[in-house]
């Protein structure tokens, strides 16, 4: 997948990361605790987009976010942690 627009939509305390292609949509939610860390819930990509690396844009979508916006990331969605485990290098991103 070549540099899909991804959109990050803020609502209060959730929130979500919203890739749309070709009429479908996949999305990692997330819920802020506090200014300094926010939790990822729940990563959701149809089977339309499955194997395209849409989960893995969006997780990397978050991770520079938080990178750029000083905060950590607690992985509560089991895809955002596995993806976490394959990048040693966003490890500083992650809340231990």
């Amino acid at each position: 997948m070549s540099d899909p627009e991804i959109i990050r939509e803020d609502s209060g305390s959730k929130g979500r990361y919203l890739l749309r292609q070709n009429g479908t949509e996949a999305e990692l939610t997330f819920s802020v605790a506090s200014p300094s860390l926010i939790i990822a819930d729940h990563t959701g990509v149809p089977d339309a987009l499955r194997g395209t690396g849409a989960g893995a844009a969006l997780v990397a979508r978050l991770v520079a976010d938080a990178k750029a916006g000083g905060y950590k990331i607690v992985p509560l969605c089991p895809f955002v942690n596995a993806q976490r485990r394959r990048h040693p290098e966003w490890a500083d991103q992650f809340s231990a």
